[in-house]
């Protein structure tokens, strides 16, 4: 049974496609689809920066400055 929810027929689709129309309307259609786009642009430049952020890491670790102690005697 749960591997029959898994497929979409073509009814499945249209009957989708009506709903969101119902909804949304022919007219707010496209700007749904642009500002979705738009949104998937600004994810893939996200991604782009932050594999280019973890590729420049620097070329041998940091160590940081041990502490100087001073034992007066």
């Amino acid at each position: 049974m749960p591997q029959m929810m898994a497929v979409l027929s073509a009814t499945h689709v249209v009957l989708v496609v009506v709903v969101v129309l119902l909804l949304f309307g022919a007219q707010k259609i496209p700007e749904l689809a642009r500002s979705l786009g738009s949104g998937l642009k600004e994810f893939k430049k996200g991604m782009r920066e932050g594999e280019q952020a973890l590729l420049q890491e620097p070329e041998s670790p940091t160590v940081p400055p041990q502490e100087t102690t001073t034992n007066p005697r």
